[in-house]
């Protein structure tokens, strides 16, 4: 697989097998994301990988799953996350600015997540107090994001956004989630 056809066929998904991540896959994640392009080379990102099921299990209560077909579509309690991933950012380096910084390296996350066959799902709608609480983050810490992982138990598909316009995702009478994407023409403005 090369990097086009990661980022062409990597999808969200939002419900997993249960098998464990092995520790040093999870760290692989990470040491590509430590490389990714930072603002004036600061490095301001630090990492907490969660693999510990009582506390996968508090945070994924910290969580907020597909507005567009929740509650109904929510991971059930056997289709979890089995990890996640908490990009934090270090005030005393950095403390404005770096949603770019988070930007690139949590991609680099989820494009090497997917190559290891490891589905991910970025979430930014999250009880940061709650996770912040669970980890014991110290305050220098600024909680961007959360990364969930796990192996898919779901296979998302890609379609053209409807003639309506609509955006919104949605699942059929499969329960196959279908993710409405706008084609190369109606983005690409111009090629000089």
């Amino acid at each position: 697989m090369n990097v086009y056809e990661a980022a062409t066929k990597r999808r969200t998904v939002r419900k997993f097998k249960q098998d464990r991540i092995q520790a040093d896959i999870l760290k692989k994640f990470v040491d590509a994301a430590r490389l990714s392009p930072q603002g004036a080379n600061l490095q301001a990102l630090k990492y907490i990988i969660v693999t510990e099921k009582t506390l996968t299990d508090i945070i994924f209560t910290a969580t907020s799953w597909a507005g567009y077909i929740r509650p109904t579509h929510n991971p059930q309690e056997n289709e979890r996350p089995v990890a996640y991933i908490v990009p934090l950012v270090d005030s005393e380096i950095k403390n404005t600015n770096y949603d770019n910084d988070a930007g690139a390296a949590i991609q680099t996350i989820l494009l090497t997540a997917y190559e290891e066959g490891i589905a991910s799902c970025w979430l930014g709608a999250i009880n940061k107090e709650i996770i912040k609480n669970t980890l014991e983050i110290p305050d220098k810490y600024i909680i961007h994001s959360l990364i969930a992982l796990g192996y898919p138990a779901e296979s998302p598909e890609v379609v053209k956004v409807g003639e309506d316009g609509s955006i919104k995702y949605y699942k059929d009478e499969s329960g196959v989630l279908h993710v409405p994407k706008r084609c190369l023409d109606d983005v690409l403005i111009m090629v000089k």
